[in-house]
């Protein structure tokens, strides 16, 4: 019973996907300032006031999560998104239009946070998508997974408890953007297809533009 209530805990806290945001955060406030949108404590201060809201509502996944509150969490997340893939469009462009101010150091850290953000929120999204969310998975509603994962495939590779947490999820989307397909997890609907498409587009457009600008600064 211990046991089943610590993993029923671990799946249903805030805290793992409150960390992933503000890594996020973190790693956008790092941006050279030609990959930005706007001032640059406009988006954290948005989602920080987002994330106090939302943990103010409903601060632990083991309350009844209301549809407004879920609403929130995903809001934050489409923020995120938002401003990378502005930072991404604004990487391409800078390294199309041979701007100066996107070469050596700028260039590469620069690619390498969008990456980083990249994976992180699309782990996000697959961890608030699947079967409906933290909560849904955690209580054991029934409904079709939007994820195979390999321990669901085969008795003896977990326990019969087995729920996916945050970091496998982190793990899904790390594979996706590196080898632009899945790989030991495989989508299985219409929505975690679509997810991992977009993540392995814009990781493509990242690694293709930042070796071509190598390659031309060689």
């Amino acid at each position: 019973m211990r046991a089943a209530r610590a993993g029923r805990s671990w799946h249903d806290a805030r805290w793992p996907s409150v960390a992933v945001v503000l890594l996020a955060l973190v790693l956008y406030m790092v941006l050279p300032a030609k990959l930005l949108v706007g001032p640059r404590f406009l988006i954290p201060i948005l989602e920080l006031a987002l994330l106090v809201f939302l943990g103010v509502l409903n601060p632990d996944r083991r309350a009844a999560e209301e549809l407004h509150v879920r609403t929130i969490a995903i809001t934050i997340i489409a923020l995120i998104s938002l401003a990378n893939l502005i930072s991404v469009a604004l990487l391409i462009r800078g390294i199309v239009g041979g701007s100066s101010a996107l070469t050596g150091r700028a260039l590469l850290y620069g690619a390498l946070s969008v990456w980083v953000t990249n994976i992180l929120v699309f782990g996000l999204w697959f961890w608030e998508t699947d079967r409906g969310g933290p909560r849904r998975r955690s209580s054991g509603e029934e409904t079709y997974p939007d994820f195979q994962f390999p321990q669901m495939t085969a008795q003896g590779l977990a326990g019969p408890t087995w729920k996916p947490s945050i970091v496998d999820y982190l793990y899904v989307a790390l594979t996706n953007a590196t080898a632009f397909s899945p790989t030991d997890t495989m989508p299985l609907t219409w929505l975690a297809k679509l997810l991992m498409t977009i993540e392995s587009l814009v990781s493509m457009a990242t690694v293709i533009m930042v070796a071509a600008r190598a390659v031309n600064i060689i």
